[in-house]
């Protein structure tokens, strides 16, 4: 897999030019698919041992507090070893802890906190794994074409969803949750053989002790106006999600009385409005700019959770999913780009995991405080209350805008350049 050249950005699609995002790319969307088969199965098993919306909530946090509680300590790791070593480590950890599930689901020896317990080691690997995978992306294509590549995997994630939770339901409903746990341990070897294939050129990390690597990466992130503002949105953005996500399980079974498919059907409309808002959204960050986008994705945001608040049919909640992936993925997207252009080479594992512990620290405050109203009063009661977050973090357009498209960049690291390909040193001043 020859390392990545090319200087110009050769559209949406280029990053498939490059052998090695071709291959990962390709690799990372099973494993994705088996993910979010895991991910239905968990949920939908959680409704069957516990008529608690918060415990059903906290399967969505028990994949995100880690990264709340871990992340800062899995970018240091990211810098300061073979972030390929690190990815391989993780992902076979993930499949040993897959694995495990599937053997209690299939005996019934599986109760509400074992599966939350479980969850959370997955999430511990989801952890370890995203910052080496994330700061890897500069290393299979040229900088020139990384908002797409960041795109694209947002493609990938998104065509899992769109797949992954049909295709749970369906395997639930024939057999047992035990067959989607058995899935998703599978759905890891594909991605561990590409990792072990895959020989990037890169210069050898410099080792820092942990606490000093962390130290660091937070001095860099709280120094930086651009990168506050960026990790302000998240936060916002991540709680306010959770809402969405977090209860949907219960909203398929409770407020539409409906199946597993059902709720597989809605996460579909979820993957797919993602799927076909990240074919443009590249192109409309690079003409509105970065802040109109996530100021636009917060509104979408409102009228997803709204309409799901009012759904009365399975109709009407897939449409209301389809509008919330369109609102996920415009915000998402754009924050990570805004990540990756900001960050020095050499801590971008520690400034990319910083970003991902506050937007899905916010998402597990998010799941625990949304799922608490809906026990407390009622689901529709939790969707208004999250929506009305949104509309109360619209204040951020004013006071903690998103970095304007030269505010930051870091187009070329002169600590880190020596002995990298040029490709990677060098990029387009009109991309955002």
């Amino acid at each position: 897999m020859p390392a990545p050249t090319s200087q110009t950005s050769g559209g949406a699609l280029a990053p498939f030019h490059y052998p090695a995002f071709r291959a990962i790319w390709t690799a990372n969307l099973f494993s994705n698919i088996g993910s979010m088969i895991r991910s239905v199965g968990a949920a939908w098993l959680m409704t069957e041992l516990t008529t608690s919306h918060v415990l059903v909530a906290l399967v969505q946090a028990s994949a995100t507090i880690p990264i709340l509680l871990l992340g800062v300590f899995a970018g240091a790791i990211a810098d300061n070893f073979d972030r390929r070593r690190v990815m391989l480590a993780a992902q076979t950890g993930m499949l040993v802890v897959s694995g495990v599930l599937a053997a209690l689901s299939y005996t019934g020896n599986i109760g509400p906190w074992s599966l939350l317990a479980l969850t959370l080691m997955v999430g511990m690997g989801t952890a370890l794994n995203g910052p080496a995978w994330q700061a890897s992306v500069r290393l299979q294509v040229a900088r020139a074409d990384l908002p797409q590549a960041i795109s694209l995997n947002a493609i990938s994630f998104n065509l899992a969803r769109s797949v992954g939770p049909a295709l749970g339901g369906v395997l639930i409903s024939l057999w047992s949750t035990s067959l989607a746990f058995g899935l998703n341990a599978v759905s890891y070897i594909g991605m561990i053989v590409v990792l072990m294939r895959w020989r990037p050129e890169s210069l050898p990390p410099a080792r820092e002790p942990m606490l000093a690597a962390i130290g660091r990466g937070l001095r860099f992130c709280a120094g930086s106006s651009p990168i506050r503002k960026v990790l302000l949105r998240g936060l916002a953005i991540g709680v306010g999600a959770a809402g969405f996500q977090a209860l949907m399980p219960s909203i398929a079974r409770d407020m539409l009385g409906g199946t597993e498919l059902d709720y597989g059907l809605m996460l579909g409309a979820f993957g797919i409005g993602s799927i076909l808002t990240a074919l443009w959204i590249s192109k409309a960050r690079r003409r509105f700019g970065a802040e109109a986008v996530v100021t636009g994705a917060t509104m979408t945001f409102i009228v997803a959770l709204l309409l799901m608040a009012w759904a009365t049919s399975l109709p009407m909640a897939v449409a209301a999913s389809f509008v919330g992936g369109m609102g996920w993925v415009s915000a998402m997207t754009s924050l990570n780009v805004a990540m990756q252009l900001r960050s020095p080479e050499d801590i971008l594992g520690r400034c990319l995991s910083i970003y991902q512990a506050v937007a899905f620290g916010g998402m597990a405050l998010g799941a625990w405080a949304w799922g608490t109203v809906a026990d407390h009063s009622s689901l529709p009661t939790a969707l208004h209350a999250a929506a009305g977050w949104f509309v109360l973090t619209l204040v951020l357009h004013f006071v903690a805008p998103m970095p304007t498209r030269e505010e930051g960049r870091l187009d070329i690291v002169p600590d880190t350049t020596q002995g990298l390909p040029e490709g990677l040193l060098q990029g387009p001043k009109n991309c955002d």
